[in-house]
């Protein structure tokens, strides 16, 4: 028997607690790691070969040559099953498989010699890549034993491995137990396998089959072994906690199996050693319906792999609950159903860590800022309708919310966890969260949607700098979309007095960081656009333009931004913030201006009179802790200088993006997070900025009514010439007149009026209410 504690810290012995107690600090780790989230993976089984040289005494799954009419599925049969389950929807090929086959039956042998293959490893890493190759799928392995040059060789085509460590009682294996008989099944050489996996990079799945004549502290060794091995690595994604199913022509079909709350004890054990942080697995086919809310109690947080295509090869005779019936079972508990991959969440947000590049590739691009797929289909600057999810009904995590808000609406500074918290909402939250978040815009700033007639005029797409989310910014006359290209000032004086004649009251001017430009190419922007519109509002020149000017004269802000002032400069857009935290911008926009620079821009600009907008770029390789840092560092420093007019999110259009072609960040945010931007901004940012901004150009018709109903009171302006999200692959138009924007207020629910820049009415032009 292996050796381990069989206690926790100070807690008291694990065995000598009662299960009400243990069950009950094991939901509370989970739900404050995990909230109400429970995640489950869409998938196939493939049984590549139900042979296996041992011979488990509960399994059904293993069989002898003599009983099989294909000994291995061949390539066609693979690719079929593989094709049904992506037409399903299904994101996994979960690979079933014995072990070493070859080693025990000389027929193994003989068919993978006859198919070209020295082993059935070797069989087993071709169809993982012909399965990843030809479906989408991503391939999880089964393979049994295995060790580093083996995990090595299939760590490209898979995108995690698992093996079931079952037990850590030797004596199983001695004669008379269950694993008697099955070399693989002794648990030091399961445990090295483990091991090997860690050293490997490779994203894990283990656990305990329970029942079958273990212990309770034998279960705790195992646990304690698993943790173990965690440690040194962190390369377990999930810990399965299965139970014994007795199943006919076994040796031990009369072998009785645990009970509901035996199972409950092992999974409460489970999450108190493994920790809050540990994804905690039971198989929802093995247990009644009505039994599931209490395997959700004593701390699982993940169902596993279920299968619209395919049956549980191991536990045939237990079909895989219907979605939709996990799905109200699980929400009947308090918690939110969401698909993962194949790879758990945890590894999905950084899985250039744990993948090779081409799967890591595939696996940025398919998730939100949890780790989850996105699953709707929507994306930025896309055509397609954003879907908003409304559920009702409270979660686990409701009432910790609700205090969030209580605080908010009072107009409290938030902390980054509480922030992280509304940023985290799902299921029935989300509409609490978007509800609070339109019930204060109703009381801040009433039902007028807002909208400005303005014209963009980017002057030039060439830029000293090299931002990875940019496909606007050209360095030659033949990169990404379209030549580059430079407005004289003739040009530009003549677009601003266009915009001036076709009724417009601003103009917002900004440009990429051209190597000709300095601080006079700026002043003479702004002399030539009030010499051609005299009359209107010149909104120019993000912070970095402004950095980049007083440096090439050798001035301070201060007195740049005065100069600028005094030749016409009116506000500030509150661009090339992106993500105002530095372990960001070190990978988007590494030689852009820092944090504190752009807040140093922005205090000095309010300081000498000049109010501005505030924006957030989010959705490629940001997490909601820097979200939450980005609204806290406005807020603070409008705290300080009542100067930016509004806030507007700007979701991450990847299409065009360079840092999505290399395949280093998501492909924007989802529905979700761009919903609970607007309200969540509209939150934190109370009572100090009123007006919060959808982009139509980034969310679209159906993406602008949502965030309208959701803390939104603004539309930005009607642009004339919108050329950035273009460039990006945006394709939501270049203008919305005064007619859509009245359409889409009403749409709302809501009714439009013009505005100034800086949120006066233009009340010649106001549209009343119907």
């Amino acid at each position: 028997m292996l050796c381990g504690r069989i206690t926790l810290g100070s807690e008291p012995n694990l065995l000598e607690r009662p299960l009400f107690s243990l069950i009950s600090d094991a939901e509370r780790l989970t739900t404050e790691s995990f909230g109400p989230v429970v995640t489950y993976s869409r998938k196939v089984f493939i049984p590549l070969t139900t042979l296996c040289r041992d011979v488990c005494h509960y399994c059904t799954f293993a069989k002898a040559p003599r009983q099989i009419r294909s000994l291995y599925l061949s390539r066609e049969e693979v690719l079929a099953i593989a094709r049904a389950g992506a037409e399903a929807g299904c994101r996994e090929a979960l690979f079933t498989l014995g072990d070493r086959p070859e080693a025990r039956y000389a027929a193994a042998r003989g068919a993978l010699a006859a198919m070209g293959y020295e082993s059935t490893l070797a069989y087993l890493g071709a169809m993982a890549k012909a399965v990843l190759d030809e479906t989408g799928l991503l391939p999880h392995l089964n393979a049994g034993l295995m060790g580093d040059a083996d995990y090595a060789a299939l760590r490209p085509v898979s995108a995690s491995m698992g093996l079931m460590l079952e037990t850590a009682s030797e004596r199983l294996s001695q004669k008379g137990g269950p694993h008697y008989g099955s070399p693989d099944k002794l648990p030091a050489r399961r445990l090295e396998a483990i091991e090997a996996a860690g050293r490997a990079r490779v994203p894990f799945t283990t656990g305990l089959l329970i029942g079958i004549g273990e212990t309770r502290a034998e279960r705790i060794e195992a646990l304690q072994a698993i943790r173990d091995s965690h440690a040194r690595h962190r390369h377990i994604q999930e810990v399965i906690i299965q139970n014994f199913r007795a199943k006919p022509g076994t040796k031990m079909a009369d072998h009785p199996e645990p009970s509901l709350d035996e199972h409950l004890w092992t999974i409460a054990v489970a999450r108190l050693i493994l920790g809050p942080d540990m994804v905690i697995q039971a198989p929802p086919n093995l247990h009644a319906p009505d039994e599931l809310a209490a395997l959700l109690r004593a701390g699982v947080n993940d169902w596993g792999g279920v299968s619209p295509v395919t049956p549980d090869h191991v536990n045939p005779e237990a079909p895989w609950p219907h979605l939709d019936l996990l799905d109200r079972a699980t929400a009947a508990a308090g918690r939110v159903l969401r698909e993962r991959l194949a790879i758990g969440p945890g590894f999905a947000r950084e899985p250039e860590a744990w993948m090779e590049p081409a799967l890591a590739k595939v696996v940025r691009r398919s998730v939100d800022a949890r780790g989850l797929p996105v699953t709707d289909g929507w994306h930025p600057g896309t055509a397609l309708p954003m879907p908003v999810e409304r559920c009702e009904g409270v979660t686990v995590r409701s009432g910790r919310i609700r205090e969030i808000l209580a605080r908010a609406l009072e107009g409290g500074r938030l902390e980054e966890g509480d922030i992280v918290r509304l940023f985290e909402a799902d299921g029935p939250d989300i509409a609490l969260v978007a509800g609070a978040a339109d019930e204060l815009r109703r009381q801040v700033v009433g039902d007028a949607v807002t909208y400005v007639v303005n014209r963009n005029i980017n002057y030039t797409n060439i830029c000293l700098y090299k931002c990875g989310f940019c496909a606007f910014s050209k360095g030659t006359a033949k990169n990404l979309r379209g030549p580059a290209y430079m407005l004289d000032l003739e040009e530009v004086g003549r677009r601003a007095a266009e915009a001036a004649d076709r009724g417009a009251t601003e103009v917002c001017l900004q440009g990429g960081i051209h190597p000709d430009y300095d601080g006079n190419t700026y002043l003479n922007v702004l002399r030539t656009v009030r010499t051609a519109a005299p009359s209107i509002h010149i909104h120019a020149f993000s912070p970095l333009e402004v950095t980049h000017g007083a440096s090439t004269l050798g001035l301070s802000l201060h007195d740049f931004l005065t100069m600028l002032k005094e030749e016409g400069l009116a506000t500030l857009p509150g661009t090339a913030a992106e993500i105002l935290d530095d372990e960001v911008r070190a990978i988007i926009c590494p030689d852009k201006v820092n944090t504190a620079e752009w807040l140093e821009v922005m205090w000095t600009a309010h300081a000498v009179g000049l109010r501005s907008t505030a924006t957030i770029m989010f959705g490629h390789v940001d997490r909601y802790a820097n979200w939450a840092r980005h609204l806290l560092a406005i807020r603070d420093l409008q705290a300080e200088t009542g100067g930016f007019t509004e806030f507007v999110p700007l979701p991450f259009v990847h299409m065009e993006a360079p840092i999505w072609r290399r395949g280093q960040a998501r492909s924007g945010p989802s529905a979700r997070e761009t919903l609970l931007m607007h309200s969540v901004a509209r939150l934190v940012l109370h009572p100090l900025i009123s007006n919060i901004q959808a982009s139509w150009v980034k969310l679209g018709e159906q993406g602008v009514i949502a965030a309208l109903q959701a803390g939104a009171n603004d539309l930005g302006g009607v642009l004339m010439d919108e050329s950035i999200t273009r460039a990006a692959g945006g394709i939501n138009g270049q203008a919305w007149d005064a007619d859509r924007m009245t359409a889409i207020a009403r749409t709302a629910g809501r009714f439009a009026t013009q505005r100034t820049t800086v949120y006066q009415p233009a009340a010649a032009l106001m549209t009343a209410a119907e």
